[in-house]
């Protein structure tokens, strides 16, 4: 794979990164050069899977370093806790209902992020920006649902999760698959996956080799390297970094640290690194029934629930002289934020769809650190099942069945534990007090319930009426 890759980047690479007919460069609403933007997107990697967030079982040094010179959230959330539906808020900036996209996407579905969305590539790329996907995709398989026709000028990757193959761990899983991964270059199926060994190295050296191409002349860069890993299955490149002695889980953390590390050197030594915005965080929180080989969180339940574990993730900010350096920043925020607030940096217009995110740029960078201007929702595939107070203190919970695996054994060797269903009524949870959602407070706070149960009612209405 890596002799077709090396090809492969020798034909490629020229086209995908110049081009004479990209619209000027601007610059910030303010006057000067609009900032590069590096987006890094990892997969169920765990809030704790940091040294910066208290991670003891993982080795972090560039994301720790990160964070201690730009800014580290504690209160940063997805819309919701799966695959496709972050990626589909992330980028648009929308609840993943609203835009008709739930849970994760199997291969081969007829579906996917519909082209008149306006996706934050498109929307940079409009303002002159080069634009560059590296991993996964997972919001459609095939035209007209691709990263290259959704606003990217280069994508490599694959298309969806890379246990949605025969090898899953899962035998009950593994025959729902093909037998093998494509991997993508633009459009283009250049190379068919039953191993996944060199992924994160492959993400890495692509993502660099975009950095190292990149003509500054021509206008700023958005590269958005979305991680395939630390979800299942794991697989780690010995040649690529030395084990770290922590383990499988650890050794994956490693690799991703470590290529945040080697693209701020390459940003560095192209005269990039001081006008680069560096954005880091994660899809969803821990898949747990996978023990031993999932990430870590504080908080209650991981992937696939509306709790903390599953939507609350890390989010660390850098942007030389104009992020806060070393702030820890609990003002609650959401993925859905992320594009009105690239707007408002780059002077773009907001698309003309109704957003569910807020331009909270100053947020974003540390600046301040005020409350969102309505709550947030947070959905698990059809139903709306919690919302969050605009401060971040309050999240009231709909009663909802969830998957668990509270009191199950702690699987082992990446063969998962079975979940058991398990259900939680109306209640509302003092996030400061009680991060991990345990006690009820809803008789104390009657009118706020009222005002969060009636924020839900009109989000839903928005969205049924779309």
């Amino acid at each position: 794979m890596y002799r077709l890759l090396a090809i492969l980047a020798a034909t490629c690479l020229v086209s995908a990164c110049t081009s004479s007919t990209s619209p000027a460069p601007v610059s910030t609403k303010s006057g000067p050069p609009a900032p590069n933007i590096l987006l890094v997107f990892t997969d169920d990697m765990g809030y704790s899977d940091i040294g910066a967030y208290g991670g003891t079982h993982v080795t972090t040094p560039a994301l720790d370093r990160l964070a201690a010179e730009g800014v580290r959230f504690t209160d940063f959330r997805v819309a919701q806790a799966v695959c496709t539906a972050s990626r589909a808020a992330l980028l648009t900036g929308c609840y993943p209902n609203r835009l008709g996209l739930r849970g994760a996407l199997m291969p081969g579905v007829e579906d996917g992020l519909q082209p008149e969305e306006t996706t934050l590539a498109e929307l940079l790329r409009d303002r002159g920006y080069r634009t560059a996907m590296v991993g996964k995709w997972h919001l459609g398989d095939h035209s007209p649902f691709l990263p290259t026709e959704q606003g990217f000028d280069s994508y490599l990757g694959i298309p969806y999760s890379h246990d949605m193959w025969g090898g899953h761990p899962d035998p009950r899983m593994a025959r729902l698959f093909p037998a093998r991964v494509p991997l993508l270059r633009g459009t283009e199926v250049v190379d068919s996956l039953g191993d996944f060994t060199t992924l994160n190295r492959m993400y890495n050296e692509e993502a660099l080799r975009i950095v190292e191409a990149h003509d500054t002349t021509t206008g700023p860069l958005f590269l958005y390297l979305a991680h395939s890993l630390p979800h299942v299955p794991l697989y780690e490149d010995s040649s690529y970094l030395r084990p770290t002695g922590q383990g499988l889980y650890a050794d994956v953390i490693a690799e991703i640290d470590a290529g945040v590390g080697e693209l701020r050197r390459a940003l560095a030594k192209k005269g990039m690194a001081e006008n680069t915005l560096i954005i880091f965080a994660s899809d969803n929180g821990p898949w747990l029934s996978y023990g031993e080989h999932a990430g870590r969180t504080p908080f209650r339940e991981g992937k696939a629930t509306s709790f903390g574990g599953g939507v609350r993730v890390p989010l660390i900010t850098y942007w030389p002289g104009h992020t806060a350096t070393g702030k820890v920043s609990a003002t609650n925020l959401m993925s859905i934020d992320l594009l009105p607030s690239l707007a408002a940096l780059v002077g773009a217009p907001l698309p003309d769809r109704t957003l569910d995110g807020h331009d909270r740029l100053s947020d974003l960078l540390g600046q301040t650190a005020g409350d969102a201007p309505t709550p947030y929702a947070v959905y698990w595939i059809d139903d709306l099942e919690a919302v969050v107070s605009a401060d971040g203190r309050y999240k009231l919970h709909f009663p909802h069945a969830y998957r668990s695996i509270a009191g199950e054994p702690l699987a082992m060797g990446g063969y998962p534990v079975n979940y058991h269903q398990d259900s939680i009524g109306f209640s509302l949870f003092d996030l400061r007090a009680d991060p991990g959602e345990t006690t009820d407070v809803a008789a104390e706070h009657p009118g706020l319930v009222e005002e969060l149960r009636a924020f839900a009612g009109e989000v839903a209405r928005s969205i049924n009426e779309r």
